[in-house]
């Protein structure tokens, strides 16, 4: 194994350091991500500093559009993706969630083709959870994985086939102040929250991988550009010559949740093209993507409640028909997204609605030409995959089941763009929908305070992008000055009793981080500044 050529500045632990924190921040492995951050964290800065100016122009008034400069790649018909790794030929049903013990257990056990095995949304970044997660996925790929709860219960892994892994880092935009990096000018830096996930995890266990017949596989989050899909790649094989290991043994599926990535999928494909396996539609940070590229381009850009904008609306059909065929023209998978209803074992008729809204998403997406989808729970994997074994059969994909055209012309490309862009629903905003995305936001905020990523929230899955969603709608909502169905103008002072009205109505106890939340949600929806994430100034106040 050879790691470095010359010695890279320091990476030093400022996290405390729990039972079997050793076995993760090891020398070696510590010296591996160091090396990660002297090559490539100075990159990363560049590539964040474009997306503001990105941001800054669609601002004020500049939309994006199909690049001119990368033509050249959307019109030579040759080029294909790497395509599926050993474990990953067929992904009708990815179960996703967080990398606890407890719940990576039940998605080992579920029967899903794929675990998301999600250090990102689902995941709230404290240092015991970014360590612990690591450890937990060591141990399952390992086949050591146990977990015993306070109550006593004994939970293991049994099934005889479990989903392969694939991991979901961090995006560029999170820091990891618990792992502090000096740079060449003797600046010290947040570590990367990216290159942490993913070297921690790459140096322990890629090998490991490797030997049970699988492989290295990664989610790839909030990507806005081809430079930035060309920084993973740039990552990946530096990693791979550094342990070793054959170029291209790392595979990558990447989100297309940012509106300037919808606009840049083939862009994203080509750079990736030797470690990229394909596409999915990551519909909620999408939707929040279009809330914050044009929170103040006026009233035509305002989306109504959040449980209006469904997967049916203009701009998301546009945006899913339009990955499918750019996937399989370059044979990529495309994987879809995750319906937010969940079941409830305590409530039959709960669950047999989430069934019914579950599986019509399922039906939509198979029939739409996805090669696989996401749920959030072991219940429904059984509703969706019945939806794509009726139109997949005993085929692993459908990326030959419809033609696509070889290249895309102009005049198709400005049509897409027109409706990539066409957020005209024509619903109004009403007085339950601010009301529900202030209880949501808030009781998500708490929830995530106290380490939980993946909260169900009356009977569906809350994770940081349906936050994101519910508290960039009151920000826009608020500046746009924006009234309610029932005549009520959404001001602060509003949304403000609205808020008193949720903390007096909160089951409140002991540690509860109500207060937290509520000021940690006055800080991003409504304060004049917008900032991008919610988690980022969360995270370095409260974590």
């Amino acid at each position: 194994m050879t790691l470095l050529t010359e010695p890279p500045p320091a990476l030093e632990i400022a996290g405390p350091l729990g039972d079997r924190y050793d076995e993760i921040l090891t020398p070696e492995a510590i010296a591996f991500v160091s090396a990660l951050h002297a090559r490539f964290g100075g990159r990363r800065l560049d590539r964040l500093a474009d997306r503001l100016r990105r941001h800054f122009q669609i601002g004020i008034g500049h939309d994006p559009s199909f690049r001119d400069d990368t033509a050249y790649i959307r019109a030579d018909t040759t080029w294909r993706v790497a395509g599926a790794g050993p474990g990953l030929e067929d992904r009708r049903v990815e179960i996703t969630g967080p990398t606890d013990p407890k719940m990576a257990i039940n998605a080992l056990n579920s029967g899903a083709r794929v675990w998301l095995a999600d250090q990102e949304d689902a995941t709230s970044p404290t240092w015991k959870n970014v360590v612990e997660g690591q450890l937990t996925l060591r141990d399952a790929i390992r086949g050591q994985l146990r977990f015993t709860s306070a109550e006593g219960r004994n939970y293991a892994v049994t099934a005889e086939r479990t989903p392969t892994i694939v991991m979901r880092p961090r995006g560029w935009h999170l820091p990891e102040k618990h792992l502090r990096f000096t740079d060449r000018e003797g600046r010290e830096l947040a570590a990367s929250g990216s290159l942490v996930d993913f070297g921690l995890y790459f140096f322990h266990n890629a090998q490991a991988l490797i030997d049970s017949g699988r492989g290295p596989y990664f989610y790839l989050a909030k990507l806005e550009s081809a430079e930035e899909a060309r920084l993973w790649d740039d990552v990946f094989s530096f990693s791979e010559h550094s342990l070793g290991i054959a170029h291209g043994t790392i595979r990558a599926t990447v989100l297309i949740e940012t509106l300037p990535a919808a606009f840049e999928m083939e862009e994203i494909l080509y750079a990736l093209r030797d470690h990229c396996a394909g596409l999915n539609a990551g519909r909620w940070d999408y939707i929040f993507s279009i809330i914050k590229n044009y929170r103040g381009r006026g009233a035509r850009f305002v989306l109504p409640d959040r449980s209006d904008v469904t997967m049916t609306v203009p701009f998301m059909r546009a945006y899913t028909e339009l990955l499918v065929t750019t996937c399989h023209r370059r044979g990529a998978y495309a994987i879809g997204g995750m319906s937010a209803f969940i079941p409830n074992r305590r409530d039959p008729g709960v669950t047999a609605r989430a069934f019914e809204k579950v599986a019509a998403d399922k039906k939509r997406e198979a029939g739409d030409g996805f090669d696989g989808t996401w749920v959030a729970h072991p219940d429904l994997i059984p509703v969706a995959r019945a939806e794509f074994d009726a139109v997949l059969g005993d085929r692993p994909n459908q990326i030959g089941r419809r033609s696509a055209p070889a290249t895309v012309d102009r005049a198709r490309e400005e049509a897409t763009a027109k409706r990539l862009l066409d957020v005209h629903i024509g619903l109004p905003i009403t007085a339950a929908g601010v009301r529900g995305n202030v209880a949501v936001a808030i009781r998500y905020l708490e929830a995530w305070l106290r380490g939980q990523g993946a909260v169900a929230i009356d009977n569906l899955m809350e994770d940081a992008a349906t936050a994101e969603i519910s508290r960039s709608q009151v920000w826009q909502w608020i500046h746009q000055d924006r009234t309610t169905d029932e005549g009520t103008p959404i001001t602060r002072d509003y949304v403000e009793a609205l808020i008193a009205a949720e903390l007096a109505g909160a089951s409140r106890s002991p540690g509860d981080r109500f207060d937290d939340a509520a000021e940690l949600f006055r800080e991003v929806a409504l304060r004049e500044e917008f900032p991008a994430f919610l988690t980022v100034p969360a995270y370095a106040k409260y974590l």
